[in-house]
């Protein structure tokens, strides 16, 4: 199914990064010049080898940032904006979105970012997304307790994912918010109660 692929290309893509990486990490041990020209020469095939097998995994992935002005959703939306991997970047909150966009905007990058802003247009943050990832909430303060901190995030998570069930039931769903083990409960039973639930 369409997880699976998703997961497949993501796992392949990973072990090329790796083997790229250990290409330009290569390092000669012989003093001998005739040795470094041959070990350069080897290196550069290998890193020629690994850069086109990446060509052809990289594909176009979508990934939507629910809670994408948060303290979480800000730096992580950096991260996925300077990943070669991510061609469409959604991001979406209950308000600032348009300026964390304006701000990934200077990143030259081939990522095209989108803000969207409040609950009417959540379905729109959400179509068509390989990849969603929820940071939205509060952070746990001084004095609270974990039933005052779920009391609170199972709420915004509940709704994010009525969102995700309706307008992206296919996509892969990372759930940060807290407290995690009670989060993604509530998100599988939404997703069950949809009829779109994949225990995969």
């Amino acid at each position: 199914n369409t997880q699976d692929k998703h997961s497949l290309h993501l796992s392949l893509q990973l072990a090329v990064k790796m083997q790229v990486t250990n290409c330009v990490g290569f390092k000669v041990n012989s003093g001998s010049r005739k040795a470094v020209s041959g070990a350069a020469i080897s290196v550069n095939k290998r890193r020629s080898v690994a850069l086109r097998r990446r060509s052809v995994l990289v594909e176009a992935f979508k990934v939507s940032v629910l809670g994408a002005a948060g303290g979480i959703g800000q730096p992580l939306s950096l991260l996925l904006k300077m990943s070669p991997y991510v061609t469409d970047l959604c991001l979406y909150d209950i308000a600032n979105t348009p300026g964390v966009v304006a701000d990934l905007s200077h990143c030259n990058t081939r990522t095209k970012v989108s803000g969207f802003v409040g609950d009417e247009s959540l379905g729109d943050s959400l179509k068509d997304a390989d990849l969603v990832i929820i940071p939205a909430g509060v952070p746990r303060k001084p004095g609270m307790t974990r039933d005052d901190l779920f009391n609170i995030n199972a709420g915004i998570v509940k709704t994010l994912m009525d969102g995700v069930a309706e307008a992206a039931p296919q996509a892969i769903v990372h759930i940060i918010s807290n407290p995690v083990n009670s989060t993604v409960a509530i998100a599988s039973e939404v997703m069950k109660a949809k009829g779109v639930y994949d225990p995969k």
